[in-house]
């Protein structure tokens, strides 16, 4: 009994965060050329101006770049990776899953993974479900990567959503803390009714794909964005508010808010019902639009160097599905940049 009282309490941290984008730019200028939209319409609705495209390659791709840099980055050996969470909504292929091939890719051999889908939502899903894997003590490194080639089913005939997207890949590492730092708690959500207003109809077991589904352009992202919108902005907000009041965290406890970047309106809207200043807020979405699981950490890469072991941070997110929820966790290390 004493070793028991004894035992500090592990929690899952992150220990290391890396992005990937492609080099090749899409501007809102370009998308004018492709189809019926401008700069202005494209930027007072969502605060994109531009996007990523890998014009060659595959999600696997991305998400094995910014794994292996990764690892390089933390001076950790592919070999000691025990398992890798994949979140992504364009996987390489129906099977095998993308953390497999990614495992081939970067030499970790000796991890299991899959692939785990939510949307826009998966990378919160993914890291809340790792992080469990590290607290049990099971796994020792768990790698967690949110990765979409959204371009791939993208219809550069709908103005209303190729506008929206990009390709992007992050990935970050859990190891076991016992500081108290790191996954501090988690709020998941799903509503399978909104399924309707963002989905990919073609393609699954539903809609086979055939060359009727293609004829019909059911291969693509469909959206219902007034739906989507009103969804979003009051579920993000509320989950957000809801693991602080949770976890009785106040404005002023919170450093930052990770926010799923769809749209600067929804952004603001979370921010402002935690009561946080845009000072806090991570917001990265003008350069690379909204790459779906990709957002979160891509967020975390860009603002590595302003991060300081301690700081609070509340990742949120909305997606397809419906899917919400929002992470507590405290960062782990301050910047090696």
């Amino acid at each position: 009994m004493k070793l028991l009282v004894n035992m500090k309490k592990i929690t899952a941290a992150i220990t290391g965060v890396q992005g990937y984008v492609p080099e090749t730019i899409l501007s809102n200028e370009d998308l004018a050329k492709i189809v019926d939209t401008s700069d202005e319409w494209i930027t007072s609705r969502t605060g994109i101006k531009e996007r990523r495209i890998l014009k060659e390659g595959a999600s696997s791709d991305m998400a094995a770049e910014a794994a292996r840099q990764l690892l390089e980055k933390t001076g950790v050996d592919p070999l000691d990776i025990d398992l890798v969470l994949v979140a992504t909504v364009t996987p390489d292929y129906p099977f095998p899953s993308t953390a497999n091939v990614v495992c081939d890719k970067v030499g970790m051999k000796n991890a299991w993974g899959y692939d785990l889908i939510a949307a826009c939502s998966g990378f919160i899903y993914a890291l809340s479900t790792g992080a469990q894997f590290i607290e049990t003590g099971r796994h020792k490194k768990v790698l967690v990567i949110g990765v979409d080639k959204m371009t791939s089913i993208l219809d550069y005939q709908d103005r209303t959503t190729c506008v929206i997207f990009g390709d992007g890949a992050g990935a970050v590492l859990l190891e076991p803390n016992e500081e108290g730092l790191g996954v501090q708690d988690f709020i998941l959500r799903s509503d399978g009714s909104g399924r309707q207003y963002l989905i990919q109809p073609g393609g699954g077991s539903a809609n086979p794909p055939s060359h009727q589904t293609v004829d019909d352009r059911l291969h693509y992202v469909k959206q219902e964005g007034k739906q989507v919108f009103k969804f979003a902005v009051t579920n993000m907000a509320e989950v957000s508010a809801e693991i602080m009041e949770k976890n009785n965290l106040t404005s002023d406890d919170v450093d930052w808010l990770v926010p799923h970047q769809a749209n600067l309106r929804i952004i603001d809207a979370t921010a402002e019902r935690m009561g946080l200043s845009k000072e806090k807020v991570m917001i990265n979405i003008q350069k690379y639009g909204n790459t779906t699981a990709g957002t979160l950490p891509l967020c975390l890469w860009d603002y590595e160097d302003q991060l300081k072991k301690g700081d609070t941070l509340i990742l949120s997110a909305f997606g397809g599905g419906f899917t919400w929820g929002a992470v507590y966790l405290k960062w782990a290390y301050d910047s090696k940049k």
